[in-house]
């Protein structure tokens, strides 16, 4: 269990955080929502023990900051902003291995998953990779190893359609008991990885709300779009999610396949369009139109 009591936390005198109080049990799924500056990010790192905090927290009792490394091992992070670091991609992934017990050849297996190829980027500097590389590697990384918590700050920010189906079935394969908290400043990013969503505003909990738990993190949706005419900057859209324009005689249909878990982002993308779309069908395998 994670417990936050009364927790604190002002920079040159404003309030980040302001007395929060939040249990987290075993099993729950979290999405910590709020605009830029809620707080979102600074609760994260007084759960790491990497800020003081007035208030207590607490992780199965264990204060994070005076048993940090006990902490840390039972942690999988994915920060938001990664960390410049200069050594090369296989030495960090050795590092990384070592340091939570695990094997190299487990993590780079995530890597592989997600997309990289790991004999190109191994004597790369990691600072060097592109943003959606270093998001690879922190959350291969963080799933490449055995943990019961992972807290993941704006976690698929960076990946392409591909990938984050991907990140979705790795989540999925993890233990019921594990606790996942992942902050997003936009809800339909996480909403159907998440039992529970908790937000913040001015560093105060605004929201603490259950959500239905019946959403399979790795569901995939087969969609075919058919649009009134050409539009280049819908396209283009449509082809950042992997899509394709189908034949026809006119090149206005478009097939793809989206996360289950990114749906509510695709169609807010879509909404974008509403004027240019004739037809829009998403379908599970073997379900019927959705």
């Amino acid at each position: 269990m994670i417990e936050f009591q009364s927790v604190s936390k002002k920079f040159q005198r404003r309030a980040v955080l302001d007395a929060i109080d939040l249990s987290l049990d075993q099993g729950s799924r979290v999405a910590l929502v709020g605009s830029n500056g809620a707080g979102k990010t600074t609760l994260i790192r007084c759960l790491l023990g990497e800020y003081t905090c007035a208030g207590t927290v607490r992780v199965d009792g264990l204060d994070p900051r005076s048993n940090r490394r006990a902490v840390l091992g039972r942690v999988g992070f994915v920060p938001q902003i990664p960390p410049p670091l200069k050594i090369p991609v296989g030495e960090l992934i050795g590092f990384a291995a070592k340091v939570c017990d695990t094997e190299p050849a487990r993590i780079e297996g995530v890597v592989e998953q997600l997309g990289l190829d790991m004999e190109t980027i191994r004597r790369q500097p990691f600072v060097k990779l592109s943003g959606g590389q270093k998001q690879k590697l922190l959350i291969a990384i963080a799933l490449g190893r055995d943990t019961d918590i992972l807290v993941m700050d704006e976690p698929a920010a960076n990946l392409d359609p591909e990938s984050r189906q991907v990140f979705f079935r790795l989540l999925s394969q993890r233990p019921d008991d594990t606790i996942m908290l992942m902050s997003s400043h936009r809800i339909d990013e996480v909403a159907a990885l998440v039992n529970r969503v908790i937000e913040l505003d001015r560093g105060k909990i605004v929201l603490d709300d259950h959500v239905a738990d019946n959403v399979d993190p790795s569901a995939i949706q087969d969609c075919s779009l058919t649009l009134s005419r050409h539009e280049s900057a819908f396209e283009k859209s449509l082809r950042d999610w992997g899509f394709g324009c189908a034949d026809g005689p006119d090149k206005l249909i478009w097939k793809g396949r989206v996360a289950g878990p990114d749906r509510l982002r695709f169609l807010g993308m879509i909404s974008r369009y509403a004027g240019l779309v004739r037809q829009l069908n998403l379908k599970e395998a073997g379900v019927g139109d959705v």
